[in-house]
């Protein structure tokens, strides 16, 4: 799953967010926090949700399993580049206006979704709701932040976040149940009577609102970040289908490395930039990022597969895929709060050091269950032990992006360290959908051979080497030979989920040794420091 829950700083991108700009009646901001809630669920529903569906909508459709991994990154690549200029647009043009559009947006691309005939549909109408998500979701953190006063703003996180960490936990579930007992066109149905609400309760409910201090925007950096990372994606996914020699893939990894490049030659030029290089200069802010990359990439990367095991090659349902990491989410929400103490009690480092160790030990067990594992005793410590070196992180990684910056920038550097945790995973689960199809390769070419497999056997599954644990056995086999060459395409895919888990446990120890070696006892920065 590609994004688990809330990702790092979106309770700090509120509280530090710009002060409300004219008072507000209590019916207004009970407004702004219901449509806030609605708004923020669809998208944190939907970040995950996919996951579960993917392989109903791979066997409906007929698709491979580098496009179902279109259909996850397509949402996921725009949300990640457009996330900052999204908010800057909120300020801009108007944080009611912006948030409604991105809401009305994400329905119709939704709809559009629900009603796809072709996996190519569902992969342009996936891009058009991550375009969407990257209006709606900081435009519901802006609302809160704008309406309520300071005195109220950490009630109003509290509620936020409390709802948010039920979508979080649910939201799998019933998308899974769907996909059960109806059809997976309905975990994108879904979101068209929550859209629905959120527009009326913006229309009568929510008041306008605008930036004070609006900088302007960054259309050049919105650009080519979405070049980049969109180029460097398409290499990634597509090479296993098309190889590194093919033109198109040749040709995307150069726009995307290129495009990078020019990005961050014009945010460090640009008068507004969507992305303030000169914040990476302060030693514990970039330790943080650099932190946030690693680890968001072993979570992102690593859980994208874990659906996928549970349901092609465990033979889970759809609602006990979508149940099976309950208990990460109720970890981190019972006890985060707990969790931020540990920096004024013991400084940044020691949290960010064993917490990172501590995950790279749960993905560590993720790679011990083989085939028919029970998930008590196969998965289920894998998930604790991960929920918990998550929690120990996650609200220090947030103190120390705070303290690094000081108030005034504060809302800014959150902006930031969230979007380089979705940019992370939308990176990973390209480059481990690499790995995850050399793995399986190499495993069902061994294991055809091993069982002397017959040329035509062999060819069969070579063309269906795209599907990973979707393939099949081709009809007319005999039932020993047709439950051999099952067994050896789950096989082959527990094989590459291995090596995904064992890079994804060392992704966390490199965030860990990161921490330890970049972040230190810097004193957080006061407030006419931070303007600077």
């Amino acid at each position: 799953m590609t994004q688990i829950g809330k990702p790092p700083c979106d309770e700090a991108a509120i509280r530090h967010g710009e002060a409300a700009t004219a008072p507000c009646a209590a019916a207004a901001r009970r407004g702004v926090l219901a449509a806030a809630i609605l708004g923020s669920s669809m998208a944190f529903i939907d970040g995950t949700v996919v996951n579960v569906a993917l392989p109903a909508l791979q066997r409906d459709l007929g698709a491979n399993a580098f496009q179902a991994q279109w259909v996850v990154e397509s949402y996921a690549l725009f949300l990640a580049a457009l996330l900052l200029v999204g908010g800057s647009l909120g300020d801009h043009f108007g944080r009611r206006r912006i948030f409604a559009a991105g809401v009305a947006l994400f329905a119709v691309a939704s709809a559009a979704c629900a009603l796809s005939a072709s996996v190519r549909q569902l992969i342009a109408a996936r891009a058009v709701q991550g375009v969407g998500a990257a209006l709606l979701v900081p435009g519901s953190l802006a609302l809160i932040s704008a309406s309520f006063p300071e005195r109220e703003r950490g009630r109003a996180i509290g509620t936020w976040s409390g709802f948010s960490g039920i979508t979080a936990a649910i939201g799998p579930v019933v998308g899974g149940w769907l996909v059960d007992h109806s059809s997976w066109r309905w975990a994108f149905l879904i979101n068209l009577p929550m859209a629905a609400a959120v527009l009326l309760i913006v229309w009568r409910r929510v008041p306008e609102s605008r930036s004070a201090a609006d900088s302007g925007l960054d259309p050049w950096g919105a650009l080519l970040a979405t070049l980049g990372l969109g180029g460097i994606v398409y290499a990634f996914i597509e090479a296993p289908v098309q190889q590194w020699r093919a033109p198109a893939v040749l040709a995307a990894l150069a726009t995307g490395l290129v495009a990078s490049a020019l990005f961050v030659a014009v945010e460090a030029r640009a008068r507004a930039p969507m992305l303030p290089l000169a914040l990476f200069g302060r030693r514990n802010f970039g330790g943080a990022n650099l932190l946030t990359l690693l680890l968001y990439a072993a979570l992102g990367g690593g859980l994208y597969f874990f659906p996928l095991n549970l349901i092609q090659v465990q033979g889970y349902s759809a609602t006990a895929a979508g149940a099976a990491l309950l208990p990460f989410i109720l970890i981190m929400f019972a006890f985060s709060r707990g969790a931020g103490r540990l920096v004024d009690r013991f400084g940044s480092r020691p949290p960010l050091v064993v917490g990172p160790v501590i995950a790279a030990a749960g993905f560590a067990l993720f790679a011990r269950p083989g085939l028919g594992a029970d998930y008590w005793t196969g998965f289920l410590p894998a998930v604790v032990v991960l929920g918990i070196g998550m929690t120990v992180t996650v609200a220090p990684l947030t103190t120390t992006v705070m303290n690094a910056v000081g108030p005034d920038l504060a809302g800014v550097a959150s902006g930031v360290n969230n979007a380089v945790s979705r940019t992370a995973s939308v990176l990973a689960v390209a480059v481990f959908g690499l790995l995850m199809a050399w793995a399986f390769d190499a495993s069902l070419a061994g294991s055809l051979k091993d069982m002397g497999a017959s040329a035509e056997l062999t060819a069969a599954l070579e063309a269906q080497r795209s599907r990973l644990a979707a393939a099949t056995p081709p009809a007319g086999l005999d039932v020993a030979t047709a439950r051999a060459t099952t067994e050896a395409v789950q096989r082959a895919f527990v094989s590459g989920f291995r090596w995904v888990m064992g890079i994804s446990a060392a992704l966390a120890l490199l965030s860990g040794l990161s921490a330890w070696w970049w972040i230190g006892g810097e004193a957080a920065v006061p407030a006419s420091a931070s303007k600077g």
